[in-house]
Parts: C-alpha cells; structure tokens; sequence
C-alpha cells in the first residue's frame, strides 16, 4: 500500500475521532447554552465526562495486554481492527447526542472520550510504524493535521447552523452522519493484510536496543511534561467560544475563532512534517510549550479582536505537532512497547484534561464576574504549559537527539 494512503487514513480517522468525536461539543456548547438546555457549570461536568472517558480509554490501550494476560484470554485484536470498532462507536455516540435525553449526554460523552482514546493510541501507533517501515517516518506528521480539519470543518459547519438559528440538536446528528461517511472511506486501509512487519535480524535489534537502553530513565519525566499540555490547553479549548462572546458580544467573528484555532493546528502539523527526523523532539516540544503558552497569555493580555485571533493561532500549532514529537519520542525510548506506552503518555494528557474544566468551574463560583473566573483559570495553564517547556529543556541538556528506530 502506497505511504499516502496510509497518512490520509491516519488524518480523517483522528479528525472522526478528535476533531468530531472530541471537539465538535466545543462549537456546539454556544448552541446548547442559548437552547437553555445547558449551563455552563453542567457543560464543564459534561466535557470532564469525555476528557474521563478518554483517561480510561487510554489506560485500557496501556493495560490491554496485561488484562488479556490475567483473563486467559486470546490476543487481542490487531490495530486496524481497534481502530474501525473506535470509529464505528464515534459515529453512533455522536448521533447518540442528538436525542434530547440530557439524563444520557453525560454517559455519551464518556464513552465518546473511551472510542477517541482507542482510535488515537492505534491510529497513531499503527501509521507511525508502517509510515517508518516504508522509508518515510516524516510523512508521519500528516495524520495530526486531521484533528485540525475536524476543527475547521465542525466550527465553520456551525457557525452556519448558528446564522441559521438551528437547534444544536441539528448539530450533532449532521456530525454523526458525517462521521460515519468519513469512516466509510477509509475503512478499506485499516486491515491487517496491508501491514509490513519490522525486520526480525538480530543485527539491527541488537543496535535499536543499546541505543535506547541508556534513555529508559526518561519516560517518566515526558509522561509528567505531556500532561501538562493535556491541563494547559484545555480550558481554552474548551471554552474559547464562550470567552469570546463575553469579551466581544454581538462581534462577527465571534464563530471564527474556533476554526482559527484548528486552521492553527493543521499548519503547525504540516510544519511538523518538515522538521528533520535527526532534530532533537524534546527542544522541539520545548518551543511548542512556548508558544502554546503564548496563545493563552495573548487572550489574557489582549481580549480584543487581534487578541483571540492571535491566540487562536497559536494555540493551535503546536496542539498536534506536540503529539507527533512526544510519540516519536515514545517510539526511541520504549520501541518494543510502542502503544502501551502511547496509552500511558495519552492517560496522563487526559489526567490533566479532567482537572482543567472543574479547575474553571471552580474559578467561575468563586469569582464576581466570569470574566474573573475565567482570567484566573487562563493564568494557572499558561503557568504549567512554561512549567511543561522547563521541564523539556532540562531533559535536553540530559538526553542529545537520537536517530528513530526502523
């Protein structure tokens, strides 16, 4: 199978799974707000539900090979295979959402976030090997440019739902339909006949392995600094569309920021492509904490226009892009256990997507005006996105760049 085809699966299956299965309640959360079928204490609950059901789905991928173990049971099931059951449970639980049982979303969400994890940890653990097998590990970069399109696509769709007074309601069951189309679409690529399997000579295992045998000891430190981008991203994320209504009401473009941010994505994943794959990851994580961080301070300093514009942007970049470096990375120290260790890095990022969304309901009861709350929140994860970016430098000056293992 040619390479292309393999990164354009990886990009729509992380676009189902993120840009719609993750991210489309972020476009959508105006709409339910001002259907009065929500409130924003009950909408931060309702995004922890997903961001705990995408922890547990990815310590499910972390564990599923020990848990197959303790049962006594067969092998699980090959990647692809995980990947189109994850795809498939996207599409149902999206349309799921479109039925007006508010007693249910919560349950919805979660086991949303469980599909996400699933498909995230297998898409990228699978298109990353088999993008390096066939000669082209930077093509690898292409697949996270798909939750970027997922979040122009779900934020300009409803942008027009909104100019067209549709019911959020609405929202959901077209993106549940679109879903299941793009699942459609690629799920002739994800079968286990179209893998090539890594070389089996001693000589060049013999070399991965002494390679990475002296960095062992760092995976612990990225897991720790990769949930810390899980925590400092997420509360704009989440609620950038809402902030800007409160900063600039009755604005035009006031729909526009959010696919701003995923058009951000898209172009930081695309630069990701072009970065060497001899660069050292963690400086390269470093900067994209950097200006992450950035991003928040830029609505902080600024709540104008240019500002949610400009932070928008750079939120966005180095959303995915931070991604692809920190599971390269997990691909030098721990090659043997590639997706176990991906689920781990992905739990702990979901560990700290969970305490974002309270953390800013916290702020918002305590504060006078939810601008307050939400100020206060915004400084607490810009403070552990440059937290994150000291440690990837430290780790630097330990651990120089290392070629990837086949």
């Amino acid at each position: 199978m040619k390479p292309w085809r393999i990164a354009a699966a990886g990009l729509v299956s992380l676009a189902v799974a993120m840009g719609i299965g993750r991210f489309a309640f972020t476009p959508l959360l105006p709409m339910m707000l001002a259907d009065g079928v929500l409130d924003l204490p009950r909408a931060s609950w309702l995004a922890s539900a997903n961001y705990l059901g995408y922890l547990v789905g990815a310590l499910l991928c972390t564990f599923q090979p020990w848990i197959w173990r303790r049962l006594g049971r067969p092998p699980p099931p090959r990647p692809p295979l995980a990947v189109r059951a994850g795809l498939i449970a996207t599409a149902l639980l999206t349309l799921g959402m479109a039925l007006q049982l508010p007693a249910a979303w919560p349950l919805l969400r979660f086991a949303a976030g469980v599909a996400s994890a699933f498909v995230f940890v297998y898409t990228s653990g699978w298109c990353l090997s088999q993008l390096a097998l066939r000669g082209v590990p930077e093509m690898g970069a292409l697949i996270y440019t798909g939750p970027g399109g997922g979040i122009v696509l779900s934020g300009l769709a409803a942008s027009g739902m909104v100019a067209l007074r549709w019911p959020a309601a609405d929202g959901w069951l077209i993106f549940g339909v679109l879903a299941a189309i793009l699942t459609a679409l690629v799920w002739p690529v994800f079968d286990a006949r179209n893998e090539l399997q890594p070389s089996t000579a001693a000589g060049p295992v013999v070399a991965t392995a002494a390679a990475v045998a002296p960095r062992r000891d760092g995976i612990g430190l990225l897991t720790l600094a990769y949930g810390l981008a899980g925590f400092g991203y997420i509360i704009t994320a989440t609620f950038l569309p809402v902030i800007a209504r409160q900063a600039l009401p009755g604005s035009h473009w006031l729909d526009l920021f959010w696919p701003i941010f995923g058009l951000g994505v898209v172009l930081g994943a695309l630069g990701a492509s072009r970065v060497p794959s001899s660069a050292n990851r963690l400086l390269m994580l470093a900067a994209c904490y950097l200006i992450q961080a950035g991003g928040v301070a830029a609505s902080l300093v600024s709540p104008t226009l240019a500002g949610f514009v400009i932070g928008s942007l750079l939120l966005g970049l180095p959303f995915t892009a931070i991604t692809f470096f920190a599971m390269q990375e997990v691909r030098l120290l721990r090659p043997q256990q590639a997706a176990s260790t991906m689920g781990l890095l992905t739990a702990m990022y979901g560990v700290g997507q969970i305490v974002g969304p309270p953390l800013a309901a916290a702020m918002l009861s305590r504060s006078s005006t939810p601008g307050v709350g939400f100020t206060r929140s915004l400084e607490i994860a810009g403070a552990a996105l440059v937290l994150g970016a000291l440690l990837y430098l430290w780790m630097a000056r330990r651990h120089p760049a290392a070629p990837l293992p086949q």
